[in-house]
């Protein structure tokens, strides 16, 4: 990638860039945050669990992506925590495809090597702040925030391992965030983990047959805490809600979490959430609904990878966008049985926007991600707190090579005439998944076919798979970005 297309290359370009990122943080301030679907494996067309969401954050941001292995760790091992706590390591860490944003707490995602996926949505709370609670002994040893999801990945075999790893450390510790809603899933089901600031939460099973959409508030409504294959929750829960007042039980009406613990204890629907279960389902139930719907929805056709991506992609929503242009990752977990998870596991994802970038599928078995998709870096360096929370000098100034910065120019480029730039680009990067997807089976039969006989080769050939792929979405988006530099060549 040539340095033309990425580095500012006059002063004032540069301080137009910096205000042009200014200004998109003040903008995002405003804006809705992340955005899920998750699809039961009743529900999809090929018997996955399959979970898209959309990462969102303001400012100037970057993005790397790559491989971790598994790790080893000595008996007397520690997992610092943000805040000053520690918690006692394990013996063996498994290994996890990692989707990082540096210096946000709340905002990577993983797929461990059992084919466990964690991301999340925020969801606020009426909770009380943080001093508050430390003050009461509900946050102890500084709360546990941003190494939750990184626990998940590197300690659980299932999704329900995940969800019941996040509720011991959350009653022991306490949550730091004000609320927050964890999509964890595995090749056999998908969970939500809401959380609320302090040691409260509640988890809900995914119904296999059913979609759920995520915006950024709580959904879970009615609990049945006796049925504990699809809820589980922290002791005193309700007993909490009643002392606080957000719950009466004499009032004649059975406990909803997401009406005692939301923000708004209006309990308004969400736009967001409305125009997806339109997508899916075309009901055409007018806006806005007298009430929020039930969690779940049966899709009107099986969901796919590339439907699920569309919604995600979504700007038709007229004050109900999915994607936009705070967005810096789109991704759907692809998460099959059947095969070994190496092959039947796939992250993939956009790098950027997903309305103006291309979807690229990143088996759970490659060895490494190609350079360009992240900071070279030592990685216990890059593991470590310090780096992620204190990123070094020109970590967020374009570079050269720099899959973020390509596939983010090109977003920038489009967006500068998005009705006409867009129909372009999606042409292309339709075709190019269009592609991608018809030659998903050959793949995966010669990765099988290796896998009986020579793991070591069928991991080296899904890792060239999956890095022809970026690379050749790479040049595709540094064409499209030259072309949008020249406005003559539209007309051409």
């Amino acid at each position: 990638m040539s340095n033309r297309l990425n580095r500012p290359s006059h002063p004032l370009v540069a301080f137009a860039l910096l205000a042009a990122l200014l200004l998109g943080d003040a903008l995002a301030s405003r804006a809705r945050g992340c955005f899920a679907v998750i699809v039961g494996r009743n529900a999809s067309a090929d018997g996955s669990v399959l979970v898209g969401h959309n990462e969102q954050n303001g400012g100037l941001r970057i993005l790397n992506f790559r491989r971790v292995p598994g790790q080893s760790f000595p008996p007397d091992a520690v997992v610092r925590l943000r805040r000053g706590g520690e918690l006692p390591q394990i013996g063996r860490a498994w290994s996890f495809l990692w989707s990082e944003i540096p210096g946000q707490e709340f905002s990577d995602a993983y797929l461990n090597e059992h084919g466990v996926a964690i991301v999340s949505d925020a969801c606020p709370t009426r909770e009380d702040d943080y001093d508050t609670l430390v003050a009461r002994g509900e946050i102890c040893h500084g709360g546990i925030g941003y190494m939750l999801r990184r626990l998940v990945a590197q300690r659980a075999r299932t999704a329900r391992d995940g969800v019941e790893l996040a509720g011991r450390l959350i009653e022991r510790l306490g949550y730091v965030d004000s609320g927050r809603t964890y999509v964890i899933a595995d090749p056999h089901e998908a969970w939500l983990l809401a959380v609320v600031r302090g040691r409260h939460w509640v988890a809900r099973r995914v119904p296999d047959d059913a979609v759920v959409l995520l915006p950024n508030v709580h959904i879970i409504g009615a609990v049945d805490l006796s049925d504990t294959k699809n809820y589980l929750a922290s002791p005193g829960l309700i007993d909490y809600a009643v002392a606080r007042g957000w719950y009466d039980p004499d009032a004649g009406k059975p406990f909803s979490f997401r009406k005692a613990y939301n923000r708004n204890p209006a309990d308004p629907p969400d736009p967001r959430r409305w125009h997806a279960r339109q997508l899916i389902g075309g009901n055409g139930e007018a806006w806005p609904p007298k009430s929020p719907p039930p969690p779940g929805i049966r899709p009107s056709e099986k969901m796919t990878v590339a439907t699920v991506a569309r919604i995600l992609r979504d700007t038709t929503g007229e004050g109900r966008t999915i994607s936009t242009p705070v967005t810096q990752e789109g991704a759907v977990f692809q998460l099959r049985t059947g095969m070994p998870a190496e092959i039947g596991c796939i992250y993939w994802r956009t790098t950027a926007e997903p309305s103006t970038s291309v979807l690229l599928p990143w088996y759970l078995g490659i060895t490494a991600t190609p350079p360009s998709f992240y900071r070279p870096l030592d990685l216990p360096t890059h593991l470590s707190l310090e780096h992620h929370f204190n990123p070094p000098p020109r970590t967020f100034e374009p570079t050269p090579r720099s899959a973020w910065w390509t596939f983010k120019t090109l977003q920038d480029r489009v967006r500068e005439d998005f009705s006409q730039r867009s129909k372009v680009a999606r042409t292309r990067w339709d075709a190019f998944e269009r592609d991608t997807f018809a030659r998903q089976a050959k793949i995966e039969k010669e990765a099988l076919a290796l896998w009986q006989t020579n793991r070591t080769a069928a991991r080296a050939f899904l890792t060239q798979c999956s890095s022809q792929f970026a690379a050749k979405a790479i040049r595709e988006a540094e064409k499209l970005t030259v072309r949008f530099s020249d406005p003559g060549r539209l007309r051409n």
